[in-house]
């Protein structure tokens, strides 16, 4: 009995396959030459002027950033800025404690002028041109050798007449020698004297200077990006202060491909926009650098850009340069393009009939997209075919089809 019914069911089951089975064979597959024509809008794939450009990323930086230190070592009197602070070029950033440098100054002053009156100069003079035979050891000297030299003759005649004996000639003539050798002697020291001056001096200008160095000013026109020590605090030679970045002036800088790089040049034009914003902005390349990069084969690029609409150094920008102004291209409307599965693709109108094309795409612009192949100039393309497909039939508006009868042919 049960063997009977499950009989039953089986044989239930194939009937109801074979008649659905039959069914769909009855139904007539969907034909796209007798589907429904339709309408649909064409534009001319055309020849439009187009500039080349070079697509890259880069960033903002700030014209100059420096990292202002002190020359000389102390206790940190006072710091004007703190993050932030916009200075002038000159202006006061922080100062050293100066007594222990006004001493040293005080006293280099001194030894100047103690070295001025060992020659004979005022002490507070600034003048230190002197004449070697106008220093008093010297006049001295020489006074002494014109003595020397008026008796060694005197002797020398009275020798001649014998009145003077032989040992008086020869104390004459080594109180001579004595009195020439003192002279240049007293040059020697006069114009070590002249040489201990020239030092002292500078050692007054070193003072003066480690004085001037107790105050630590702006360079140029900025604004404070670090505070990196704190008033009172002791600071030796070279300790960093304040970082300070001009941002009045930023530089655009770029790296351009190895590959692109010989079609770049000074004064292009770069369009530029930061990471998140809509604003475009423009400039022109003002330096190049003179090599490629060894390391990443890229050529740095920079341009100047006035700060301006929050522009920020070290904002990440996307940036085009423009290399070819004059240039030309084949070009459609974007809404012609379908992207599908990562290849692209128009749809053609030819002969009342919709044609699939793969194309590859290049430049884009508000309303244009470049087409590098795929196309020829005068195609007729559809503006948002959706779901067409080859094939399918395709019929143009009015007006449309009284232009042209190409896609109606």
């Amino acid at each position: 009995m049960k063997l009977k019914i499950a009989t039953g069911i089986l044989a239930s089951v194939l009937a109801g396959g074979f008649t659905a089975a039959c069914q769909r064979s009855a139904s007539p597959a969907r034909n796209p030459s007798t589907a429904p024509p339709r309408t649909v809008e064409v534009v001319r794939a055309e020849p439009r002027s187009m500039e080349q450009t070079i697509r890259i990323t880069g960033a903002l930086a700030a014209l100059d950033q420096a990292t202002l230190a002190v020359k000389v070592a102390g206790h940190l009197e006072s710091l004007r800025v703190d993050l932030g602070s916009v200075v002038r070029a000159g202006e006061v950033i922080a100062r050293i404690e100066p007594r222990d440098f006004i001493l040293r100054v005080q006293q280099a002053d001194a030894a100047v002028a103690q070295a001025r009156s060992a020659l004979g100069l005022l002490p507070d003079g600034t003048n230190d041109s002197i004449n070697i035979e106008a220093v008093s050891l010297v006049r001295e000297a020489r006074a002494i050798l014109a003595e020397a030299q008026s008796n060694r003759e005197r002797t020398l005649a009275l020798t001649a007449s014998q009145i003077a004996s032989a040992a008086q000639m020869e104390t004459a003539e080594a109180s001579f020698n004595v009195a020439s050798n003192r002279l240049v002697k007293a040059w020697e020291e006069a114009r070590t004297r002249q040489a201990s001056l020239a030092q002292r001096r500078a050692e007054q200008d070193i003072a003066r200077q480690q004085l001037a160095d107790t105050t630590l000013r702006a360079p140029f026109d900025g604004t404070v990006q670090v505070r990196h020590a704190s008033m009172g605090e002791y600071v030796t030679t070279g300790t960093p202060i304040v970082t300070l970045v001009r941002t009045d002036i930023l530089r655009l800088r770029l790296e351009v491909p190895e590959r692109e790089a010989p079609a770049v040049s000074l004064g292009q034009t770069v369009r530029f926009q930061l990471e998140g914003s809509t604003h475009l902005y423009t400039t022109r390349i003002s330096r190049l650098s003179p090599a490629i990069n060894e390391y990443n084969r890229m050529l740095l690029v920079e341009a100047d850009v006035t700060a301006e609409g929050g522009l920020r150094p070290g904002s990440f920008t996307r940036a085009e340069i423009v290399v070819n102004s004059q240039d030309t291209g084949l070009a459609v409307p974007p809404s012609a393009i379908i992207q599908f599965a990562g290849l692209e693709k128009v749809v053609l109108a030819r002969d009342g009939k919709a044609l699939e094309t793969v194309v590859s795409t290049g430049r884009r612009g508000s309303d244009w997209v470049e087409i590098h192949n795929g196309l020829k100039p005068d195609d007729w393309v559809i503006l948002n075919p959706g779901r067409l497909r080859t094939g399918d039939p395709v019929l143009l508006p009015a007006a449309q089809g009284a232009e042209s009868s190409s896609p109606q042919s």
